[in-house]
């Protein structure tokens, strides 16, 4: 390492080979910390960083992205005075260029809380914003890389997200994103990520809603939907993933959203992106259930729709897909129930009760204690399914759940409710919108 060093510093013919040495390098964790502890070895690389020659510039610029991979903050705190120049350099030159000094101050503000620290009051935000109106992809992911990274800092909420919502940002990634997205680019997808972890720091949903992130998020989901492929291309439950959870986030943290997006074809996509997914991407299920229950927690219309539409036995079949995905079906039906007789009556009519009774004896308290509820409001709100059950055999079903401490209590009380006359029990309602994963 010392002798590439020196080789680099002699500035002998051989410069640039011992500059594409070290680069090579410089991709061992071992030879990264061995470097940076060498006197003037960041001084060395900075110094052909930024000369006027462009292929020690660039073979500079690629020793400092192979330095920047490190797991060490040490070697990330060590490239500490290059940040300033890795901004000024983010206009003007080459793609290639730019991208790699994007893709190293990504790198750099993820191992690093003293990297972020100093790129803030170097301006990295207004620099950023100055790029996101490039017109090469290639560019614009590495830009979405940096974002994603910053707005994920334990800092991000209190001294990164203000500064992002005070630029342009926030508008030109939700139009990026909507229109990107279709084509399946890398930059679509690092943007949409970027919106959803501004959404999760719980400070910017009315200045995204004020942009119209609602409609327009929803309208991109319609519009995935009715192209998606019955074979889907590898990739594109990535794109996906983070426009459902920002529905979801939006959602979950205004009252009244739902109101805004009364729109049923929004269901029909929820639905066939479930199937176009359900076999080799189940993540996505969970994430389209998120997005079901917030839609479906508050609001009547969803819930007039999922059975007007006759989605409810697609509901079902996802039933038994995984224990997060029992839990959710089970608390947008528990949504639906939670509307009334009407609604329960539509319940009752579909093969709901024959389904719930294998769900009872599942070892899971969660699922079944969510199944407990559904059941709860169907007793209360349709008494002639309670005595289905019964018919069943769901008796016996409740009676093993006597002993389980955190259910004895609601296996007994539904004990006394099938027990009851018609109408005889009283009610105690459940459900709220759930924040996707964070």
């Amino acid at each position: 390492v010392l002798e590439l060093l020196r080789g680099v510093q002699r500035g002998s013919e051989d410069r640039k080979r011992s500059l594409s040495r070290l680069h090579w390098a410089l991709r061992n964790r071992e030879t990264q910390q061995k470097f940076v502890r060498l006197d003037g070895s960041i001084r060395t690389l900075i110094g052909l960083f930024t000369s006027s020659l462009a292929d020690m510039q660039m073979e500079a610029a690629r020793c400092l992205h192979e330095l920047s991979h490190s797991s060490d903050p040490a070697v990330a705190e060590a490239c500490l005075p290059v940040t300033s120049y890795l901004l000024t350099y983010l206009s003007g030159h080459s793609v290639e260029f730019m991208e790699l000094c994007l893709y190293t101050l990504g790198n750099l503000v993820v191992e690093s809380e003293a990297v972020r620290k100093q790129l803030l009051p170097q301006g990295i935000i207004p620099v950023l914003a100055s790029c996101i109106q490039s017109p090469h992809e290639a560019v614009l992911e590495g830009l979405g890389y940096v974002l994603s990274q910053l707005l994920q800092a334990k800092e991000a909420p209190t001294e990164i997200v203000p500064l992002v919502l005070d630029s342009v940002l926030p508008q030109h990634m939700l139009r990026l994103v909507c229109s990107g997205l279709r084509a399946g680019t890398g930059a679509a997808v690092e943007f949409a990520w970027c919106l959803h972890y501004i959404i999760c720091s719980h400070t910017a949903n009315a200045v995204l809603l004020s942009l119209g992130a609602l409609p327009a998020l929803t309208s991109l989901l319609l519009d995935l939907a009715s192209e998606i492929p019955q074979n889907a291309p590898e990739g594109l439950e990535l794109l996906v993933c983070p426009v459902l959870r920002c529905l979801s986030n939006l959602l979950a943290e205004e009252t009244g959203c739902e109101g805004q997006i009364q729109d049923e074809r929004l269901l029909i996509a929820i639905f066939l992106i479930l199937q176009c997914f359900l076999q080799q991407h189940p993540f996505i299920v969970q994430e389209c259930l998120w997005l079901l229950n917030n839609l479906t927690a508050d609001e009547p219309f969803f819930c007039s729709a999922l059975l007007s539409l006759d989605l409810l036995p697609a509901l079902l079949q996802l039933l038994p897909t995984s224990q997060m995905g029992s839990v959710l079906v089970l608390t947008v039906l528990c949504n639906v129930a939670e509307k009334g007789p009407a609604y329960c009556q539509q319940l009752h009519r579909q093969p709901t009760l024959p389904l719930l009774l294998p769900t009872l004896t599942l070892p899971d308290p969660q699922v079944v204690g969510q199944c407990l509820e559904l059941l709860h409001l169907l007793f209360l709100h349709w008494p002639e399914a309670a005595a289905d059950f019964v018919r069943q055999g769901g008796h016996q079903a409740l009676e093993q759940h006597q002993s389980t401490p955190e259910l004895q209590e609601r296996a007994r009380a539904l004990l006394d409710m099938v027990g009851q006359p018609l109408g005889a029990s009283a009610c105690a309602p459940c459900h709220s919108t759930l924040s996707a994963f964070p």
